[in-house]
């Protein structure tokens, strides 16, 4: 099984490059905040606790989403793997992450972590903003804030992978089918 965190700042292009892991190597989707919103649409007991919370400005706790995406294990038992999109956020999550795929008896394969500098992701987030819809994409100090939010909190988790050596680092920038070949000659060594 190939289980996958793909990791990067906003704007590194993980929305493109994650169609296209799923598309070569048959991989499950786990998108955090796809499984909130499904969930919630599907009025579950942990869709309806999550509403709750983000009706009231509060986070989402881990354990619920956990417990999320515990239930989609659960769901694609024969899958080839899966990959993780904007989960794990925190070191915290990384640890439950590890300990939920261990009672499946399956582990984190690699971290696939595009790397942007912060003066190209910005101007990529203004001009996806143009197009998106997104308001965060469209106001500049937003968009810095969103980044630097990412490097004190996120970016921690890319040495929690590295100390398992798991951590794979690959230069976002440059052609979509460029950097998706600098990805898969990572994957296919795994």
């Amino acid at each position: 099984m190939l289980n996958i965190v793909l990791f990067g700042p906003p704007g590194a292009g993980k929305g493109t490059q994650s169609q296209n892991i799923i598309d070569t190597y048959g991989l499950v989707h786990l998108s955090t905040g796809d499984l909130l919103r499904s969930q919630i649409a599907a009025g579950t007991e942990l869709g309806l606790r999550a509403k709750t919370l983000m009706d009231q400005g509060i986070l989402v706790p881990d354990e619920v989403v956990i417990g999320m995406i515990e239930s989609k294990l659960a769901e694609n038992k024969d899958a080839k793997g899966f990959i993780f999109d904007g989960f794990p956020r925190t070191v915290a999550q990384a640890q439950a992450l590890d300990e939920l795929l261990s009672r499946y008896d399956t582990e984190i394969g690699c971290m696939v972590a595009l790397s942007v500098h912060d003066e190209e992701l910005t101007k990529r987030l203004l001009l996806r903003g143009q197009t998106s819809g997104r308001s965060d994409d469209q106001d500049e100090s937003l968009i810095r804030k969103r980044i630097q939010e990412y490097n004190d909190k996120t970016l921690p988790v890319a040495d929690y992978y590295r100390q398992q050596g798991k951590y794979c680092a690959i230069d976002g920038i440059g052609g979509i089918d460029e950097i998706f070949q600098n990805i898969r000659d990572v994957l296919d060594r795994k």
